[in-house]
């Protein structure tokens, strides 16, 4: 890498991979990764030096629910290694398709996934009361057995049946961001914080733990843009723009906010907590840690975005 390329932090969300319930197949997704890995090739053949992250909700999910169905036979899989082989496959998945899509364009670059764990504070209030939901809906009977057995946590949701939850901490450091960096700085694309990071903790002798939650990945490639000093955090999701009143005859879209702006609509619950309001919240943390903006779009209109055409963009003023 130059010292004169921009570097952008890109959060893909694990949802991206599925386009619909009629594609959920490993190759279907594969699909999907290379799609994205196309828009975001444009980046690269502009001059962005970029790192990759990306969700896993549904994958881990999967995982969870093959667990779930085979507890009987073989034991459990823990949330760490579950998040961990995701890691492996997903980012299997994103290096073959940037490999794959760089080859054809001729672009001289080459892409590497880093497996990365995400320290968090064992005393985090969410782990004292976990609310994200993973796995399959269940009858009250059968979720209770196993969370005896197992020792899980779980809770009924939304009326459509049980399901374990488990705590959703905040990302305190990336672990690997030496390793990140100096991959960064070698020009290598780099995918790395998938689903947010392992979830690891520090006993008192300093060693790693892994603990059974799961972390937000948008507020992860927060952190991880901030340690690294990008110039854009740039969240990719489902809309085109970010909007208020959302699905409202009052709907307004937004092309523009201030970090105060964003702060303040935020704290009105504008945004949806499973969706809109982490990537608000890490856009707010990124441009309040020193970032120049963050930038939030769909994947078709990376490239208008970038060049001002549309999204929304989250400045300091």
């Amino acid at each position: 890498m130059t010292t004169n390329q921009r570097m952008a932090v890109v959060a893909v969300g694990g949802n991206s991979l599925i386009i619909d319930k009629a594609h959920q197949l490993i190759p279907d997704q594969y699909s999907a990764a290379a799609m994205t890995a196309g828009y975001i090739a444009d980046m690269v053949a502009a001059g962005w030096n970029v790192v990759l992250t990306h969700g896993n909700g549904p994958q881990v999910g999967f995982i969870m629910r093959r667990s779930e169905l085979s507890i009987h036979e073989v034991p459990p899989v823990p949330m760490d290694y579950a998040g961990a082989d995701i890691q492996g496959a997903i980012g299997y998945m994103f290096d073959r398709a940037f490999r794959n899509e760089f080859r054809r364009r001729g672009i001289d670059r080459n892409p590497i996934a880093v497996v990365t764990q995400t320290i968090v504070d064992s005393n985090d209030p969410a782990f004292t009361n976990p609310t994200k939901p993973i796995g399959s809906y269940m009858e009250e009977t059968t979720a209770k057995r196993i969370a005896r057995e197992q020792g899980w946590t779980v809770r009924e949701d939304a009326g459509r049946g049980w399901r374990r939850v488990v705590p959703s901490p905040q990302p305190k450091a990336i672990v690997e961001l030496d390793e990140i960096r100096f991959l960064v700085r070698a020009g290598y694309l780099v995918i790395a914080c998938g689903g947010g990071g392992i979830p690891v903790v520090q006993d008192a002798a300093g060693d790693l733990i892994g603990v059974e939650a799961v972390i937000d990945k948008d507020v992860a490639s927060s952190l991880l843009a901030r340690d690294l000093g990008a110039d854009l955090l740039l969240v990719l999701t489902g809309v085109e723009k970010v909007a208020v009143d959302f699905n409202t005859p009052n709907q307004r879209w937004l092309d523009h906010l201030s970090v105060e702006e964003a702060r303040r609509y935020y704290a009105e619950d504008q945004f949806d907590k499973g969706s809109m309001g982490p990537k608000i919240k890490a856009a707010i943390q990124f441009v309040d840690g020193g970032g120049p903006e963050a930038l939030i779009t769909d994947c078709p209109n990376v490239a208008r975005a970038l060049a001002g055409e549309t999204g929304t963009r989250i400045r300091r003023d």
